[in-house]
């Protein structure tokens, strides 16, 4: 206004007082914004008014787990002269602002921070909604999964058979062979190939020859708490990412069906080549923390007929 009283124009007074044309426009002309603090208050009639508090409230108060889905089918079979399913977001609102006010004090997870180089994952896992088939017959298997937790970098291979201590020993030489270089610590969930899950000391549960074979490459072998299966999310989460990319590149093939294990296991290397191509950067950073491989690799541990690398 110093600047418009003084005989400016109004761009240079706006661009003086670093605001907007449109801005100083409103203010030359008296028209204050109200202030941002006050709340805005309802421009129309609440449709939720008359079934809320007599007929929703009570359900959630009794069922809190009770979901907006849930709530609108039992508000059309109580109300069927009315159609309420315009009303479903404004439901879900509904009973979401009410659950962080009123619900449940929901569980508290804190999210894990790795340094490079400190740990890796592994986990096997099944290929549920597509049906793998050799020359036509049902082709039983596993993928194994290894990760690092760092930097995302991920290998996969097919596992004939289950979740065998050689199908283990195998998949995570061929992990760290193809990695090149070793985590300080490998953590999986209780596998029974690597421990016996007994009630006692954590030490004595871990099979001597998985002990050995973690020694062998300087790795410092954990695993997650029982019944605290997120403890193993950095490889079991992303499972689903790598079967849904096997789902598009088999759906691009055109069949399930393979003449050998080896065409599948080529199939899921691409896979997960794509998978750790935006990774690149942060595993070559990674690589520079990761311990040597060992000079050799201990073959009374390798079982060539257990599985096909990928």
């Amino acid at each position: 206004m110093t600047k418009r009283r003084g005989g400016s124009r109004q761009e240079v007074a706006a661009a003086a007082a670093g605001l907007s044309v449109s801005s100083a426009h409103r203010i030359d002309h008296g028209r204050l914004q109200p202030k941002a603090a006050k709340p805005r208050g309802r421009r129309r009639p609440d449709p939720l008014a008359e079934v809320w508090e007599p007929l929703l409230l009570p359900l959630l108060e009794r069922h809190p787990a009770l979901t907006p889905t849930t709530l609108l089918e039992h508000l059309q079979e109580q109300k069927p002269d009315q159609d309420w399913s315009s009303l479903k977001r404004t439901l879900q609102r509904r009973v979401q602002h009410w659950k962080s006010l009123h619900g449940p004090t929901p569980e508290v997870m804190f999210p894990l921070a790795y340094l490079p180089g400190e740990i890796s994952f592994c986990d096997f896992t099944k290929v549920k909604r597509v049906a793998i088939t050799l020359r036509g017959e049902p082709f039983p298997h596993l993928l194994f999964h290894y990760r690092l937790a760092w930097s995302g970098w991920a290998y996969g291979q097919v596992i004939h058979g289950g979740e065998s201590f050689v199908a283990l020993s195998e998949g995570l030489q061929n992990a760290l062979a193809a990695c090149g270089g070793v985590t300080r610590e490998l953590r999986t969930d209780r596998l029974s190939a690597a421990s016996r899950n007994r009630d006692g000391s954590y030490a004595l549960d871990i099979t001597p020859r998985y002990q050995a074979l973690c020694a062998h490459y300087g790795l410092s072998p954990s695993r997650n708490n029982r019944g605290v299966a997120h403890e193993n999310g950095i490889v079991e989460a992303p499972h689903g990412h790598v079967k849904r990319r096997l789902e598009q590149k088999l759906l691009l093939r055109g069949s399930c069906d393979f003449d050998e294990p080896a065409e599948y296991g080529e199939l899921l290397a691409e896979v997960f080549s794509a998978l750790n191509a935006p990774r690149q950067r942060r595993y070559e950073q990674e690589l520079e923390h990761l311990m040597a491989l060992p000079e050799r690799r201990p073959s009374k541990w390798c079982n060539s007929g257990g599985s096909a690398p990928a």
